[in-house]
């Protein structure tokens, strides 16, 4: 019995260690939540704008036939957004699991994250490239990525752009999403009263030559903050929920080692009592 009694006590001691280690990074996750918040919401009003403009632009050019708005057939190139590190719940699972879903292994990848790395140099996948440690202020290498996505796109290598990422909906639910960034979709047409003819210096086509790809950069930018954002909410989450696990346990353990000590007072006393009939 005493043996059980230093077993339990033992867990006890574990369990204790280990929910400090979870709150602590429960409460980490929670402060880069909050930091990767803010640069998202201040990168996506300016994505938003941006993506306003190129909608203006695209309503006034329906008759073009520039290459960022053709459409043909082709492999498409995937840029698949995971994270660095670990703990942070079915984050990377979901990621991964949507990109054997929806591309299998046809068209070329390119891997972001050093996670997702590890887990498609396993399997049968066209992976063209890869990325890892990638800090907030990684824009310039993304933009390359970008430009050479762009360079493909134009030698008629590929045919389509397309972003795996997860999209941050608030601080308890993000999903994975699959998009399409080029070609880019005309939009529909909306019918005014008034319509308004638009001028274009330079020409329409030009303008897309030079925004589209500023748009593109910022738009992997925006996704990809979004996506850090997702997976320090879903770090926290699953930090969170490690720590409630350890708070249940321990109860349960303290529960047992009461029940064991009392057993072991219960079998002392009835041990004396013996003794002393004994004697009598």
């Amino acid at each position: 019995m005493a043996q059980g009694k230093l077993a339990i006590k033992a867990r006890i001691r574990s369990i204790d260690s280990t929910k400090k280690i979870t709150k602590a990074m429960q409460l980490v996750a929670s402060g880069k939540l909050q930091k990767q918040k803010s640069y998202m919401e201040e990168n996506r009003e300016y994505a938003f704008y941006l993506k306003e403009t190129i909608t203006d632009i695209l309503s006034s050019l329906s008759e073009s036939e520039h290459p960022y708005l053709a459409k043909r057939e082709g492999k498409s190139i995937t840029i698949v957004f995971t994270s660095d590190m670990g703990l942070c719940g079915g984050y990377n699972a979901n990621v991964l699991r949507m990109l054997e879903k929806e591309i299998g292994n046809e068209g070329d990848i390119i891997m972001l994250g050093s996670r997702g790395i590890h887990w498609i140099n396993r399997r049968d996948f066209n992976v063209v490239s890869t990325m890892s440690d990638l800090e907030d202020d990684c824009y310039n290498e993304l933009s390359q990525i970008a430009d050479e996505c762009l360079r493909k796109y134009r030698d008629g290598e590929i045919a389509a752009i397309n972003i795996l990422y997860t999209k941050f909906i608030n601080s308890v639910s993000f999903e994975p999403t699959y998009v399409t960034l080029l070609p880019i979709d005309e939009p529909v047409e909306k019918k005014e009263a008034y319509p308004i003819e638009v001028d274009f210096e330079p020409s329409g086509d030009q303008i897309l030559d030079t925004i589209v790809p500023m748009y593109l950069r910022s738009l992997l930018y925006s996704y990809y903050l979004e996506t850090k954002t997702s997976e320090q909410a879903s770090r926290r989450m699953a930090m969170e929920s490690a720590t409630d696990n350890a708070e249940e346990i321990r109860e349960t353990l303290e529960l047992q080692f009461n029940q064991a000590r009392q057993a072991a007072i219960t079998q002392e006393i009835t041990e004396i009592v013996g003794g002393v009939n004994a004697l009598e």
